[in-house]
């Protein structure tokens, strides 16, 4: 099973999380690529770290958001979206090749993510690149992406709430976001174990993943990650980046 976080979504002297120290629990970053958040010194940065902790360096691509945090769904004619998409890789590639390290799999960001209107051009832009996508079980996009030759890598989410139909549940709900460590851990040792979840109405539903994500905007990010690991290994899932 890959472990997974969003990482390197600070900006200039803001900063969200703590990169370094979940560097060193995951085994597989999606760092942001400076449209929703992020900057060229901190995807460097990033790439520098995953380079020396051998964790897989993913594209985390979104609509160009800053204010927003990639949060918003945003209108956009598909062609100008693809070739942001593309540009967005082609800059953590280059900042990665510049550490020696590369970027593996692209993983959209926020209401990208969940636009479903936004699926072809996502499709073409991971397309062009020619990487694979890190997306949700089951969705159109990974159906679409599937269907036109894109690998896909199917991506679970430990600290967030689903509905019954297997999708997640909005972060503007209440209980949408999972910040108990013994639920965050339960939950991520159903998905890697048992590929299912509980939904939050008590349903239980098939969820066969590839990854699983601790997101690192998450109150306790480190903490959660480093126990969800803890217990992973313990139950004898052997951790590896999916690509």
């Amino acid at each position: 099973m890959d472990l997974n976080a969003d990482l390197g979504e600070g900006f200039g002297h803001w900063t969200l999380g703590d990169d370094d120290a979940l560097l060193a629990v995951v085994t597989s970053a999606n760092v942001a690529c400076g449209f929703h958040a992020g900057d060229a010194g901190i995807m460097r940065r990033v790439c520098a770290g995953a380079a020396e902790h051998d964790v897989a360096i993913g594209a985390q691509v979104g609509y160009r958001d800053l204010a927003g945090f990639g949060r918003r769904k945003i209108e956009y004619e598909l062609p100008q979206l693809r070739d942001e998409l593309i540009y967005q890789v082609g800059a953590l590639q280059a900042l990665a090749a510049s550490e020696g390290a590369r970027v593996r799999y692209v993983k959209p960001h926020g209401a990208l993510y969940h636009a479903i209107d936004h699926v072809p051009a996502i499709v073409e832009a991971t397309l062009a690149v020619g990487l694979p996508l890190l997306c949700a079980p089951e969705s159109l996009l990974s159906t679409e992406a599937a269907d036109s030759g894109v690998q896909v890598v199917f991506e679970g989410f430990a600290d967030r709430a689903y509905r019954a139909d297997g999708t997640l549940l909005p972060r503007g709900k209440p209980g949408a976001v999972i910040g108990d460590i013994e639920e965050v851990v339960a939950r991520a040792l159903l998905m890697a174990v048992d590929q299912r979840v509980i939904a939050l109405d008590g349903t239980v539903v098939p969820h066969n993943v590839d990854s699983i994500c601790v997101h690192g905007d998450t109150p306790g990010a480190v903490t959660l990650a480093q126990r969800v690991r803890t217990a992973l290994e313990s139950a004898g899932v052997g951790l590896r980046p999916a690509v």
